[in-house]
């Protein structure tokens, strides 16, 4: 077994990301810009934008984070996006979800221009990623596809089942391993014997976020597992979706939480960023 070091892999990208902001600034004399709107008071939320924050600091970005109240209104939300639409010193811009019941997340999502949507959230990008065209990805499954490629795991042909179909994550995923050729299948909530799909697996991605959802009887030997959930266990260790210490005995290669799939998260924020501004740069050229 074999564990996918997610942690040192964000780690060398985000030091290539910092080389190619230092080329940026000396041709143009312009950073990549990233804005954050940040809702309310969670702080599992205010957690990540902070990692986030420090992470651009890191590579050398220009960062804002615009933090509102919980009662925020969707036209004050709204106000603030096209804001952020028309700032050239913003390439990306990043709406840290959840949004609170009063705000028509839909709504939000869609107003980003689709060139600034560096989460990969709008339709214009989600259609482009499924007919299999050049835009911006979803963080998450964007950071899967490197960290499998870093360790030559080739996808082609291979049976993968997607636990979870969140827009988020599931369903971009899945978009990515069609892609690249695999054969995919997604399950979720309303999936009749779980333990019957994943026992095909070759390759098995479950990001849902419950603890132990996927145990030693549902995988066979030597499949991949990338465990992308992630919870708080009741002693307040971070733990994934997938019982580590008892899968990970029938594994090839698998992802461990913490320091797998998190880490590249941010580096493809990171990364669609510094595209966003590079393709801005050579607009204004």
């Amino acid at each position: 077994m074999q564990l996918l070091d997610g942690k040192k892999l964000s780690q060398i990208i985000q030091e290539r990301v910092y080389s190619q902001v230092k080329e940026l600034k000396s041709k143009t004399g312009s950073v990549p810009g990233l804005a954050v709107i940040l809702v309310g008071h969670d702080p599992a939320s205010a957690a990540y934008v902070n990692m986030k924050k420090k992470a651009c600091d890191k590579v050398g970005f220009y960062s804002v984070t615009h933090e509102m109240p919980e009662d925020i209104s969707q036209d004050a939300i709204e106000n603030t996006i096209k804001m952020m639409n028309t700032n050239p010193n913003i390439d990306g811009i990043l709406i840290q979800l959840p949004l609170p019941p009063q705000i028509e997340t839909t709504k939000i999502l869609e107003l980003v221009e689709p060139s600034k949507d560096v989460d990969g959230f709008h339709p214009f990008n989600v259609g482009r990623l499924t007919t299999g065209l050049d835009g911006f990805v979803p963080c998450t499954p964007l950071g899967v596809m490197e960290l499998l490629k870093e360790y030559n795991i080739d996808v082609k042909g291979k049976n993968c089942v997607v636990v979870g179909a969140s827009n988020i994550v599931g369903k971009p995923m899945a978009a990515l391993l069609l892609n690249a050729n695999a054969t995919v299948e997604i399950c979720h909530i309303f999936t009749d014997d779980l333990k019957k799909h994943t026992l095909n697996a070759d390759i098995l991605l479950v990001g849902v976020g419950v603890i132990n959802l996927i145990k030693e009887d549902m995988v066979k030997d030597g499949v991949i597992i990338i465990d992308i959930g992630i919870n708080r266990a009741e002693n307040g260790t971070l733990v994934g979706d997938v019982d580590f210490d008892n899968v990970s005995k029938k594994c090839s290669y698998i992802t461990p939480v913490p320091g797998g799939v998190g880490p590249m998260t941010i580096a493809m924020l990171l990364s669609n960023t510094l595209k966003a501004a590079q393709i801005n740069a050579d607009k204004r050229a």
